[in-house]
């Protein structure tokens, strides 16, 4: 089971390197889009997290995002320490460019499973990932 699982990440993973090269994102700085699209405002804490790196490797791809003018980060907060985190208008879209490529990738990887089973499938997914969680 382990190894499907992981040869499925990887190829998953490799599609989406060669395609997000195209548009001068890595898959983790992508994460860090997608995220901040679904939930502006985010922390490097949260981002870590959300994208499943330490807080070193998103501080790491969070400084490049910045250099690249797609995020911006407050630098003060009227409350507690974490700065939130936001995109910026080229950040909107190099996202919105990348993310037809990530979701054709998407597609051409479970074009051939039925809607029901795909259904049942995410499910499975995310029960075993509940059973190994936190």
């Amino acid at each position: 089971m382990g190894y499907r699982l992981k040869k499925a990440s990887a190829a998953l993973r490799g599609a989406m390197d060669k395609a997000l090269r195209e548009h001068d994102l890595t898959v983790p700085q992508y994460s860090c889009l997608e995220l901040l699209d679904e939930q502006p405002g985010l922390s490097n804490a949260d981002l870590a997290r959300g994208t499943f790196v330490t807080r070193q490797s998103a501080n790491v791809v969070l400084r490049g995002l910045k250099d690249a003018g797609l995020i911006t980060q407050a630098t003060s907060t009227d409350h507690g320490r974490s700065l939130p985190i936001h995109l910026t208008a080229a950040g909107q879209q190099r996202l919105h460019a990348a993310r037809s490529a990530v979701y054709a990738i998407e597609q051409r990887m479970v074009r051939s499973i039925p809607a029901r089973r795909m259904t049942a499938l995410l499910a499975d997914l995310d029960t075993m990932a509940e059973a190994l969680g936190p």
